[in-house]
């Protein structure tokens, strides 16, 4: 190893300030680590800007309609959502649990919701994402899928001509990290604004809202969850790992990177803040993004806190035969279950 592979690996080492210790007041604990990650994301608007929602498209589809819906999240700032809400909702008037489903890297929503990235339907393999928002829809939820900043139709102009897959991460993030925020601050945030809206949906009960995420949308899904309340309950596939295991062991996209978030603890501490809300980790035996080691390593230590919170049978996995991607194989039932 050389001197600078020894010295980065002494900088990042230290377990932060805000590490769970055992014995230590949960509730003291929660809220004194949700205003330090808050504060190291850039901090979040202390007055939230009026959604003022708008329906862009209503298409009927096999066994649910779907809605793309624009609200406002920053002043200035407007977020397109997928909203897919089941036929039995229309014919039950019963209001149903609801999920945020939130994409990874790739073209944006269209592609957890059964679209070609020009918004046809799918004609060929689903890829990473599974197409979950249209599993978990024709399971009965109503399903709101965001497009996360940088991807699909909020990429930056100059990048609007570039292939559909090809994101606005690093320019957007770089931006907003000379301003002292971040990329993933104010894709938590945003999607703090989306459970804001699906609150004020007739079809979705306020009481039974999750959320589910693959990849850098895990990210979203897993730290919306640990700093609001709201959010009854979370699958966060293809992400929960450990700071050390992943995210500085190898490249990835600036999206990423908070600073000075490993002053304040490691990753499953910061997704043990759910605790004792129903979590669920979905991993891959071949995930080469967020190994599966490192999966079982951040799993081992949310174990200790949900056991802390008296709420381990709110925790469960599925470590799964398979790569970077959605499994859904127990995820789906395990929803059922919770929500």
């Amino acid at each position: 190893m050389s001197d600078i592979e020894s010295y980065l690996q002494k900088q990042t080492s230290p377990r932060g300030r805000s590490a769970y210790q055992r014995g230590q007041s949960l509730e003291q604990w929660r809220s004194q680590l949700r205003a330090r990650i808050i504060d190291r994301l850039g901090g979040f608007p202390s007055v939230a800007a009026e959604l003022n929602p708008i329906l862009l498209e209503r298409t009927a589809c096999d066994g649910y309609i779907r809605e793309r819906v624009e609200i406002t999240t920053y002043a200035g700032l407007r977020m397109p959502i997928y909203m897919l809400i089941p036929n039995v909702v229309s014919a039950a008037k019963e209001p149903r649990p609801a999920i945020i489903a939130c994409h990874g890297h790739g073209y944006g929503s269209r592609e957890i919701s059964g679209m070609e990235p020009d918004g046809s339907p799918r004609r060929g393999e689903p890829g990473l994402h599974k197409d979950f928002a249209v599993a978990l829809v024709q399971r009965g939820y109503v399903v709101a899928a965001p497009e996360l900043l940088g991807f699909g139709d909020r990429r930056l102009e100059e990048d609007r001509d570039a292939p559909p897959g090809t994101s606005s991460c690093t320019k957007i993030a770089a931006h907003l990290l000379m301003t002292g925020q971040t990329l993933a601050g104010h894709r938590i945030y945003e999607t703090m604004r989306v459970l804001d809206y699906v609150t004020t949906r007739p079809e979705a009960d306020p009481a039974r809202i999750g959320s589910m995420g693959i990849s850098g949308g895990g990210l979203v899904t897993a730290f919306t969850a640990a700093l609001d309340e709201r959010c009854c309950a979370a699958v966060v596939s293809g992400y929960a790992s450990t700071f050390q295991g992943s995210i500085l062991d190898r490249n990835h996209c600036l999206d990423n990177y908070i600073p000075g978030i490993l002053r304040e603890a490691e990753l499953p501490d910061m997704i043990g803040l759910i605790a004792p809300r129903p979590l669920f980790i979905e991993a891959g035996s071949e995930d080469q993004v967020f190994p599966l080691s490192t999966a079982k390593e951040a799993y081992a230590r949310l174990t200790e806190i949900y056991e802390q919170a008296g709420a381990q049978k709110w925790l469960d996995a599925d470590f799964f035969t398979g790569g970077h991607e959605i499994s859904g194989a127990k995820a789906y039932d395990w929803l059922d279950n919770v929500l």
